[in-house]
């Protein structure tokens, strides 16, 4: 076989993790849109409040306006797009050990959905939640044997319950600082987050789990603490800089996606 047409059969193989990408990012940007509007698979409707018409498949698959009002498609989808589909390539050529390239997107594309839901909507939905326990169940038990598996999930629940009844206290006393009642002040740390602990328990095993807790508050001060600084130096926003909170999720579904897929970057983050 000569160069030229081995060249072409590669490139003609990396067409089947490129449409496999396409194809879920299609289905993750449909169920992070319908999801936390109807928790139901249903048609996706336009974001405008003032139009909500749904779209015609063949307009929303395209990313095209909105035929009644106009609205553009958000750049979260063509984002979601981008990332899944060279994000399969790269797992088609180097899959993670154990997990394999179907496995490994499959579970890519959930936490995809949860980080999209949880920054949009400060949400672990209940449905998305009962998968997660599937998925990250299998991924466990395939990378680590159920005994880590086990002792990650009771790590990661025990750990961010701690942290969800710390965060009940701050909220109360911060209500009380801003004459609110406890119940209107945003949390910082929800019930969700103590579910996505345990599904990420699951999914990283002990002790695995113990420094994606770790990393992830670590990111979650430094990124509160920029957004903080960069209000209060905007003088027209300062009264909004002790009223914003970051979602939890979406750091420790980061830092989880690196020790899976880039184990190479925590590995240089961790003391040796």
């Amino acid at each position: 076989m000569n160069a030229g047409a081995y060249n072409f059969i590669v490139s003609a193989t990396l067409l089947i993790p490129l449409l496999a990408g396409l194809a879920a990012a299609w289905l993750v940007n449909y169920l992070a849109d319908v999801l936390p509007e109807t928790l139901r698979l249903s048609r996706p409707v336009c974001a405008n409040p003032d139009c909500r018409q749904p779209f015609g498949w063949g307009d929303y698959l395209l990313l095209r306006r909105c035929r009644s009002c106009g609205r553009r498609r958000g750049g979260r989808a063509l984002a979601v797009i981008v990332f899944l589909a060279a994000l399969s390539v790269y797992l088609w050529l180097d899959p993670p050990a154990r997990l394999g390239y179907g496995f490994a997107l499959l579970l890519l594309s959930y936490l995809a959905l949860v980080t999209l839901i949880d920054l949009e909507h400060r949400l672990i939905l209940r449905p998305v939640s009962v998968a997660g326990l599937l998925i990250c169940t299998a991924a466990g038990l395939l990378l680590h044997g159920w005994q880590s598996t086990l002792a990650g999930f009771a790590a990661g629940f025990g750990l961010m319950m701690l942290f969800y009844l710390v965060g009940l206290l701050f909220n109360r006393l911060r209500a009380r600082r801003l004459g609110q009642e406890a119940g209107e002040a945003e949390e910082a740390f929800g019930s969700g987050d103590v579910t996505l602990g345990a599904l990420l328990g699951l999914l990283l095993g002990w002790p695995l789990i113990w420094a994606a807790i770790l990393l992830g508050l670590l990111l979650y001060g430094v990124i509160s603490l920029a957004i903080i600084l960069v209000l209060l130096l905007l003088q027209r926003y300062r009264e909004r800089a002790w009223r914003t909170f970051v979602p939890l999720g979406p750091g420790f579904i980061l830092i989880a996606f690196l020790m899976i897929y880039f184990p190479s970057v925590i590995a240089a983050l961790l003391p040796k």
